[in-house]
């Protein structure tokens, strides 16, 4: 017992640091201080140390020294997790993913200080680092499980809500790709209106950056109705089960949340702790739309 407390509280712990670098990233581009530490790879600026401390140099070499550190949790929580409950069928495949798409993400950063990258590839490597976020969620979850499994060893979905349910789960990465797309080709001010673009007038975008804006926009506005609809109809059906009620009860408020700050964004100017409001929010939700997921992995049968 003593045992799997101190692997929940590491499970905390590691689910909370994929989360700072998730951040970290963001703040990493939403700053410009990519290049902070020139093009050096893992040094910084020639040193393994630096010696001159710039704004931009304190938020690269620190987000690299959070993806470090959080790595090495990441991957003694794998271990631990495949030992300690390697029985529970998901749990060796959430451990490969969150090891496998860290060091994936871990790369591809280095590959942009080295050599340098495209945007529409740059805007990859949040939604990696997502990927191995919503594993290590996932794997903290199930080891919360194992003492107490509210009722979600009794789900009952059906037909309609599971491909409701994968649907939105793998568009919201459409969502998510398309909001990184805008960091990464600098289109946050293209369209200084909202929700339209300018002068409260439909008009199509005139150029790529409109484009890339209006784009995410037309997305984020399709993931909120489709959620609305998915929320409606569970707490029309699925009363009688509180995983599946609440958690898309709590995915309709962050992507509430998650619209509502994207457009202060806009309102204020590209707003640094309210962009950062936003990745975190949209992060949450894929991580409550990767274990609904699971859920339906686990449905007996359907209604």
């Amino acid at each position: 017992m003593r045992y799997n407390k101190f692997l929940k509280w590491f499970a905390v712990a590691s689910t909370v640091g994929m989360l700072l670098i998730l951040l970290g990233g963001a703040l990493v581009t939403k700053t410009d201080s990519g290049m902070g530490c020139g093009r050096h790879w893992p040094g910084c600026n020639g040193q393994l140390i630096p010696s001159e401390i710039t704004p931009e140099v304190l938020i690269e070499f620190s987000h690299r020294l959070v993806t470090g550190a959080v790595g090495i949790l990441i991957v003694v929580l794998a271990v631990w997790s495949w030992k300690s409950i390697g029985h529970i069928r998901e749990t060796k495949f959430l451990a490969f993913m969150a090891v496998f798409f860290l060091i994936l993400q871990a790369l591809i950063g280095a590959a942009q200080v080295l050599w340098g990258q495209g945007d529409f590839i740059l805007a990859l490597h949040f939604g990696i680092s997502l990927i191995s976020f919503a594993a290590v969620l996932l794997l903290t979850l199930l080891i919360f499980e194992v003492d107490q499994k509210f009722d979600t060893d009794k789900i009952r979905i059906g037909k309609s809500l599971k491909w409701h349910t994968i649907g939105v789960s793998i568009y919201s990465y459409i969502v998510v790709y398309t909001g990184a797309l805008v960091r990464h080709t600098n289109s946050g001010l293209v369209c200084s209106e909202w929700p339209l673009c300018r002068n409260d007038q439909f008009e199509l975008p005139g150029n790529m950056y409109e484009w890339v804006q209006m784009g995410h926009r037309a997305a984020a506005a399709l993931i909120f109705i489709w959620l609305a609809i998915i929320a409606i109809h569970v707490i029309r059906h699925y009363k009688d089960q509180r995983a599946i009620l609440w958690g898309w009860i709590i995915a309709f408020i962050l992507v509430t949340a998650q619209v509502i700050t994207g457009m202060i964004v806009i309102l204020t100017k590209l707003n640094l702790y309210v962009a950062l409001l936003h990745s975190l929010f949209i992060s949450l939700l894929f991580g409550l739309l990767t274990y609904m997921v699971l859920l339906v992995s686990r449905s007996k049968d359907s209604r």
